[in-house]
């Protein structure tokens, strides 16, 4: 059963923000509600981040009432709970849209909308910009006022903090609203977490607006006495202040997030009366309003097509097991042969597929927050100690610590064991999480060994592997998604390093494969059988050390090489033609191709919508062979496989 299109007449009648300021107070928590069904509904429709985008409904509301944007700059962070915004900002007639391709973006979008100033799908970004906002308005360019939405998760990382502090002795009139819903995608951890939680218990706090010294006059009569001894349980004795306040900022709240009147008056005195830098700080319930959202686990983060009236999302076809949670088992399996062997992630213990050694192990999986560099160097000091650390990151959040993997792990040799999840494209979140990089930037390292998985039985034996290896850094990566069915292993098989494997054995043009792209290049390797091509299809399985004995044994039987990866140049198939070029290949006349991804951006779309778009389908790669194959004059070879 499925429900009605909303009803939505107060939502009818906005196209814009400046139509919300038209609105009286009294009609703005019922277009709240309006503009709460209409997200549910449309998200049942496209999947997406739910349960975020329900928790700052009134939020957004609030704030485009309250400031003029997009004169005023409103950075949201991390850009998954901005549904209501698009909303709101002319962009209602293609919210269903979402995610898809060709339609809107997920996550904010600066090329999408003027009221998208900062494009935002990584965390904790929003104080930084704001801040840029902030200067660039003091210096005369045509910007009102910043304002930066950062939730509890988000705030964890230290880049946030790095923002606080530059503000606070900037010293500069800007917005932070701490969008503080006790739930990041999983669970928020750590000290901070703890502080906020403790300030949204204390009763009256979380009913209350308690406003920063200086505010107080601007409330309501009624409510001036209650905000002050708020603060008072805030701020605890007498000239202490909240650690916002040490940093620089007036502090505004704790606040309840769905109380319209709340907001309202909260955001119009500190747009009244801010000088410097100010944090509200807005209590909120991460699915607010929708109860299966509310209710689930993970408060409705990431959620498929649904139904609206019961909630239940569209299940997947079943068939081959996703190569996350293979890679989980796998994990989970070593580490209950080796007690040595921890995890660490960085608050994406179900996304990395960890938490299912944490339900066998959970002494020995370290959930960090959204914190990748501290993440890293954390599991570099576990490898310097003797214990086998398993550091599960995306491809796209790795970015984030790039200098902890090269000065505290590349460096000094630490056995960190890198798992990169969310190798190549992902799909609906697009180009912001694509894992597109991580090739080229690992390895390029000394020391550091990098591996890809060309299926899910592929992923067992390189997980057995990383596990088995104290020589240095080693780096594993594999995609999003269900396997190719392979058959799995019973237990993982040590590979040996620097190795690969011939696959399918031909005379005219040879594959080389490097990760989960190896399924077509077989798919194109059938497709000219017919077409009178002989091709041999190899699995590199190893980006660094190569296996040059491999490389040469195709390159003197085959008229020309192909190399294939799910990653961008500069990567697999540039390291293939630097050892032939340093080899002399090239002077006998040798044809290689590289088939990878563009140099340019790819919006979302379905995997194999944006590989299409990529040119790299298992058409594509046999018209690629087409072009260099000159069939039945290539010397027939038996090959051996390695």
């Amino acid at each position: 059963m499925t429900q009605e299109t909303p009803k939505t007449p107060l939502l009818d009648r906005i196209a814009g923000p400046s139509d919300l300021r038209q609105m009286p107070d009294d009609k703005l928590a019922l277009l709240a509600d309006e503009l709460r069904a209409e997200v549910i509904s449309a998200v049942s429709e496209t999947g997406g981040h739910l349960g975020s985008s329900l928790g700052v409904v009134e939020l957004s509301v609030a704030i485009h009432a309250v400031f003029n944007t997009p004169m005023d700059k409103l950075v949201w962070d991390v850009g998954h709970q901005c549904y209501p915004h698009k909303i709101l900002t002319g962009r209602r007639d293609r919210i269903r849209t979402l995610r898809q391709k060709d339609g809107l973006s997920g996550f904010t979008k600066r090329s999408e909308s003027q009221h998208d100033p900062f494009g935002a799908a990584h965390s904790s970004t929003s104080i930084s910009a704001a801040l840029g906002f902030a200067v660039g308005r003091d210096m005369g360019q045509a910007t009102g006022d910043a304002i930066a939405v950062i939730g509890d998760g988000a705030i964890s990382a230290g880049m946030a903090y790095e923002a606080l502090n530059n503000a606070g002795a900037e010293g500069r009139r800007l917005f932070v609203i701490l969008n503080d819903n006790e739930m990041s995608i999983a669970p928020p951890v750590g000290a901070m977490s703890s502080y906020l939680s403790r300030m949204y218990a204390s009763e009256p706090l979380a009913r209350v607006a308690s406003l920063a010294e200086g505010f107080e006059a601007a409330l309501p009569a009624p409510m001036r006495d209650g905000a002050r001894r708020a603060r008072q349980l805030v701020t605890g004795l007498t000239g202490s202040g909240t650690l916002f306040e040490e940093l620089g900022f007036q502090y505004v709240g704790p606040i309840d997030g769905h109380d319209m009147g709340q907001l309202l008056a909260v955001l119009r005195a500190a747009r009244t009366r801010a000088t410097g830098p100010v944090l509200i700080h807005c209590c909120t319930v991460k699915g607010k309003g929708y109860a299966p959202a509310e209710d689930a686990a993970d408060k409705g983060h990431g959620v498929s097509k649904f139904d609206p009236m019961t909630g239940a999302q569209a299940k997947s076809s079943g068939g081959a097991p996703s190569y996350t949670s293979v890679f989980g088992q796998a994990l989970t399996d070593e580490a209950a042969r080796d007690e040595r062997v921890v995890a660490v992630t960085a608050a994406m213990p179900d996304g990395t597929g960890v938490s299912k050694m944490a339900e066998r192990f959970p002494g020995r999986v370290f959930d960090v927050g959204i914190a990748e560099q501290h993440a890293v160097t954390f599991a570099a000091g576990m490898a310097a100690s003797g214990l086998r650390p398993f550091c599960a990151i995306y491809s796209t959040f790795l970015q984030r610590a790039y200098d902890q993997v090269v000065h505290d792990v590349a460096l000094q040799g630490l056995p960190v064991r890198f798992a990169i999840d969310r190798a190549g494209l992902v799909g609906a979140d697009g180009a912001t999480h694509a894992g597109a990089f991580d090739i080229g930037y690992l390895s390029n390292l000394p020391g550091m060994t990098v591996m890809a998985a060309s299926d899910e039985a592929e992923l067992v034996h390189m997980v057995a592997t990383a596990a088995a290896h104290d020589a240095g850094p080693i780096a594993f990566r594999y995609p999003r998604g269900a396997g190719t069915g392979a058959a799995l292993p019973e237990r993982g098989r040590v590979l040996e390093i620097g190795k690969g494997r011939v696959v399918e054995e031909g005379s005219d043009v040879a594959i080389l494969s490097f990760g989960a792209h190896l399924f077509e290049c077989q798919v194109a390797a059938d497709m000219l059988v017919e077409e009178g091509i002989s091709v041999t299809v190899a699995d590199a399985r190893f980006a660094k050390p190569l296996d040059t004995d491999l490389l040469m044994q195709l390159v003197r039987h085959h008229r020309a090489l192909i190399t294939v990866e799910q990653g961008v140049m500069g990567g697999f198939g540039s390291i293939v033609m630097h050892e032939l070029a340093a080899r002399g290949a090239f002077d006998r006349g040798l044809a290689i191709r590289n088939i990878c991804l563009p140099d340019r951006y790819i919006d979302q779309a379905s995997p194999a919508q944006m590989y299409a778009d990529a040119g790299m389908t298992a058409g594509d790669i046999a018209e690629t062979i087409r072009q260099v194959a000159v069939p039945g004059q290539a010397q027939v070879v038996p090959l051996r496989g390695v």
